[in-house]
């Protein structure tokens, strides 16, 4: 790096007019950030150099609101791309600390008759409060995107957990798989219920025997919905009932709706409901 500085009367300026001294120092900073550089630029097609002078910029010129937003977007670019947050905590300080070694080299060029104690802390104070309002909104950011994301995924694992699969107009199946827990539960309350609703269900045929486990409180809850499906006029056939689940239910003392069908299996039970619909023996 070229010992000698132009000497500017403006930091903006100065900072660009020794552009490849600041992005050289920027990258003896961070040395590990450094080596990714190329890698992060294919994989997200963010240039970090670039976004470093950009960043430098909004903070020697107290633009707050464009440091802000600067932010927002950064984050959200690197939560798109999972990239390491670890990289860009050490780009950020690495930024923050060849940012003040600039500076001293500004100052040394530029003095004036301020005192340089009080010079000093105010520069310091907004140089610093700025790189953290900007780390802050980083990862904020940065969170909030990848929360909404896992939410989205949540929702769409929800809806594949409980598959309505309609038969004909009037029967449909739902395959239960996995283990119940009072979360699932819930959802399975609601998408069964609007299900009926919007489908115009006459007959489920809810078919347990992919079902892993089912904790007493969840029975519990899962009486009460097989009792909300009747409720709705529809009627609700259970099949492939494991000998574990039926003694936990027999155990728990949970009495389910007197309307409500028990069957061996999902295939015979398909097998008589399309023959009464058709009247043809398959």
């Amino acid at each position: 790096m070229s010992n000698e500085f132009n000497d500017k009367v403006d930091i903006a300026v100065f900072l660009t007019a020794n552009r490849e001294d600041f992005k050289q120092k920027l990258l003896s900073e961070a040395v590990n950030v450094g080596s990714k550089i190329n890698d992060i630029l294919e994989r997200g097609n963010i240039d970090l150099l670039k976004n470093a002078e950009v960043l430098a910029h909004y903070i020697v010129e107290n633009k707050e609101e464009e440091l802000v937003e600067f932010a927002k977007v950064e984050g959200i670019a690197w939560a798109q791309h999972s990239l390491t947050l670890a990289f860009k905590l050490e780009w950020v300080h690495a930024i923050r600390r060849t940012l003040w070694y600039f500076l001293y080299q500004y100052d040394n060029k530029n003095e004036d008759n301020e005192s340089p104690r009080k010079k000093f802390f105010d520069l310091e104070k907004r140089i610093n409060d700025s790189v953290d309002q900007f780390l802050n909104n980083f990862f904020i950011s940065y969170s909030n995107y990848k929360d909404e994301l896992i939410l989205s995924q949540k929702k769409l694992v929800e809806n594949l957990s409980v598959p309505i699969i309609p038969i004909n107009s009037s029967i449909a199946v739902l395959p239960l798989i996995g283990r119940i827990d009072t979360y699932r539960v819930h959802t399975l309350e609601e998408k069964v219920l609007m299900g009926i609703s919007s489908m115009k269900i006459q007959t489920l045929i809810i078919d347990l025997s992919g079902i892993a486990e089912m904790e007493l409180d969840v029975i519990f809850q899962f009486g009460k919905i097989l009792n909300g499906v009747n409720m709705m006029g529809c009627k609700a056939i259970l099949t492939g009932l494991r000998v574990e689940l039926v003694r936990k239910i027999v155990d728990t003392g949970v009495a389910f709706d007197g309307q409500i069908e028990t069957k061996g299996t999902l295939q015979q039970t398909l097998k008589e409901h399309l023959v009464l619909e058709s009247g043809v023996q398959i």
